[in-house]
């Protein structure tokens, strides 16, 4: 960050505390500030803001959604280099928009939350953090669901004398020409970052535990003409962003209406697999066998082709053990490894959840550990002058996670407009309206294809319930949270 602005003390009070400095965080104080609010603190551990563009900064990091459709539909960009954004270019949109809002001025960075506690009695949060405490009217959490590193529990991994590190915490010092190089996990980020390293390492040793659904992703460098269309043509931006849209939104056809409209998909996905694995058996390891749309499916023209050479071997058996210069298969196989990234995703709860404690002395992460639980994603019962971005059921399956921060944003400000304009300042949803919300997701979602796909994933629970998404068409959602519904809410003066 360039600025020192996002330095300053922090206040003993505020009226708004935002937590996390991301795309929602950013977007949710633009948006107060429009509606005339302007004592706001956002607090993010980081030493810059961008949330998890800023922390992901492994080789080919990328955005799986084009970027005219991962951006704020209030802060268009005509100039996006590529269909989708890669991490710097997402990272420096993310600045602009802050310092063109003139969000910076509320930032406190290199700040992390250490707790944060309803008063009762005061009616107010008490948090303390890691650069001194402050009490608060209002406590918005905006922290990111991909935030922390998960990291499988390997026998004799401490033996190790090599190098390791999640790619989360990539370690750019480290040089991987020449090395023989264990990659753990399949996910969104290692399909990104194992085409990069590939041409570098004497041997690629990849351990999947299931193979994901790859679809081709079509990226493109944008052309000059484009971008020049649509800076001066603000309707065929709209026109574009509708369009992926639509596109994207159509993938809800296989979530939640009728999982056999998963054809056409899966049949692109065999194409593109038969076309880019010229070995049959590495074609057999390399086909899911579960539906598509269980879990996340990922876009990439790059990772099959980078599997097929001569360096990289894919191991489907699971791993006995670590030892010190080599990882032992269960099937007795030792495999000599310099190095292992571990591309094993995220934790589910962030941490910062068990350190946010309602009135009755538990925490949110209490709370989702015994079931995933919000009202539309955005407030829990419990917590009372508390509101949330992405929180369980506040996630779509099928669209861009900016479409559904933007409808909670515009939830939560007019929420605090509301309390405003009627003299109003303690709110908390009821319970019994929170409960009918749960029970309406849960439903709804029994036939969906994250839970009856045949796999397991973060889509689901431990006890295979749906983790948090919502089990519908993002714009149901938007209409859902389109006005603030205060007669679900308790509210005193």
């Amino acid at each position: 960050m360039t600025s020192s602005r996002s330095d300053r003390p922090l206040p003993e009070h505020t009226h708004i505390a935002v937590l996390g400095a991301g795309f929602g965080g950013i977007g949710l104080t633009i948006k107060l500030r429009e509606a005339g609010f302007d004592d706001i603190v956002v607090l993010d551990r980081a030493d810059d803001l961008g949330g998890t563009w800023q922390a992901n900064t492994y080789p080919g990091c990328a955005c799986d959604v084009p970027s005219q459709l991962y951006s704020y539909s209030f802060a268009p960009n005509p100039s996006w280099s590529r269909t989708y954004g890669k991490q710097p270019e997402i990272l420096a949109y993310l600045r602009t928009v802050a310092e063109r809002h003139d969000v910076v001025r509320h930032l406190r960075l290199r700040t992390e939350l250490l707790d944060a506690r309803w008063d009762e009695a005061a009616a107010l949060w008490r948090i303390e953090t890691s650069r001194g405490p402050l009490t608060a009217d209002y406590f918005i959490s905006a922290a990111g669901i991909f935030a922390e590193a998960k990291y499988p529990e390997l026998p004799g991994l401490e033996s190790f004398r090599g190098r390791t590190f999640h790619s989360l915490h990539w370690d750019h010092d480290h040089d991987l020409t020449g090395e023989r190089v264990a990659v753990i996990g399949t996910g969104a980020s290692a399909v990104q970052f194992i085409p990069e390293i590939q041409p570098k390492v004497e041997a690629l040793t990849v351990f999947q535990r299931s193979a994901p659904w790859i679809v081709p992703r079509l990226d493109r460098p944008t052309l000059g003409l484009e971008r020049r269309l649509l800076r001066h043509l603000p309707l065929a931006q709209k026109a574009v962003r509708g369009t992926w849209y639509s596109l994207i939104e159509g993938f809800g056809l296989v979530g939640f209406v009728d999982n056999r409209f998963r054809h056409p998909y899966e049949l692109l996905g065999r194409i593109q697999l038969r076309r880019q694995i010229r070995d049959p058996r590495l074609r057999a390891t390399l086909t899911p066998d579960y539906m598509i749309g269980c879990k996340r499916a990922i876009f990439s023209d790059a990772y099959l082709p980078a599997l097929d050479k001569d360096n990289v071997e894919v191991v489907t058996e699971g791993i006995a053990e670590v030892g010190p210069h080599a990882i032992v298969t269960r099937g007795g196989a030792e495999i000599p490894v310099d190095t292992i990234i571990f591309g094993t995703g995220f934790t589910t709860i962030p941490t910062a959840f068990d350190r946010i404690v309602g009135r009755d002395g538990r925490s949110i992460a209490d709370l989702y550990a015994r079931r995933p639980q919000t009202y539309l994603g955005a407030a829990v019962a419990g917590f009372p002058n508390f509101f949330c971005t992405l929180g369980p059921f506040g996630a779509a399956g099928n669209q861009s996670a900016v479409y559904m921060i933007e409808s909670q944003v515009a939830y939560i400000v007019d929420a605090l407009k509301t309390l405003r304009a009627s003299g109003q300042r303690r709110v908390e949803v009821r319970e019994n309206v929170q409960d009918a919300f749960v029970d309406e997701m849960r439903r709804r979602s029994a036939d969906t294809v994250w839970l009856t796909g045949g796999c397991e994933s973060y889509y689901t629970t431990p006890d295979g319930g749906n983790a948090g998404l919502y089990p519908s068409w993002s714009f149901e959602y938007r209409r859902r949270t389109r006005r603030f519904d205060i007669e679900s809410y308790e509210v005193s003066a």
